[in-house]
């Protein structure tokens, strides 16, 4: 299994640097229009809070999906690493907040901003397909945080990803949590099981 998710894992890196500047520009751009679509999946809640997240590398940029939603009323929140293999914490996040650099590059708000629980959460992904199978980078931060708020309330994590990212399959292991939805520049896509 390892080797098949380190396989995959080189192709979407590959996929992914092959985007043009141009290209990565315009995903996320369009991202912002299904802002509407995203937050009705939040269950009827008022101002909910969404987990977005810090894009590192060619990861697809969420920031005009955080204006749009922010427009809409939602609160912004940013996971923060608690320890390695803990689920991840959840603080307050505006635009023009000051930001601290932390593990890998990823910038997280800093330890005065308020502890928030999301009501939906946007994942980052190297390569998901729609069963709600994600690839991430290995370290299985958001299958814990799943697990971790699934046992405790109800939770939307939504996938975010360029098309090139969507596979046929991708390989589970038991520990592996599934998205309940799939958001591409195209469009919103609810994951069956």
């Amino acid at each position: 299994m390892t080797l098949t998710k380190a396989a995959l894992r080189a192709d979407m890196h590959a996929r992914r640097a092959g985007l043009s500047a141009a290209e990565r520009e315009g995903a996320a751009k369009a991202l912002a229009a299904h802002a509407g679509q995203l937050l009705s999946l939040a269950g009827g809640v008022q101002a909910p809070t969404v987990s977005t997240y810090w894009a590192i590398g060619p990861e697809l940029v969420p920031k005009p999906l955080e204006t749009a939603l922010i427009g809409r009323g939602a609160t912004l929140c940013l996971p923060v690493m608690a320890g390695r293999a803990q689920p991840l914490v959840f603080r307050k996040f505006g635009h023009g907040d000051a930001l601290v650099e932390r593990t890998w590059g990823i910038k997280e708000p800093s330890e005065l901003a308020a502890v928030v629980v999301p009501d939906l959460l946007l994942v980052p992904l190297l390569a998901v397909d729609l069963t709600g199978a994600r690839l991430g980078y290995g370290g299985g931060f958001y299958d814990r945080t799943l697990r971790h708020l699934r046992s405790t309330r109800t939770i939307v994590a939504v996938g975010v990803a360029f098309a090139v990212q969507v596979v046929d399959a991708v390989p589970t292991e038991t520990y592996d949590e599934r998205l309940d939805w799939l958001v591409t520049p195209g469009g919103l896509a609810r994951c069956r099981s």
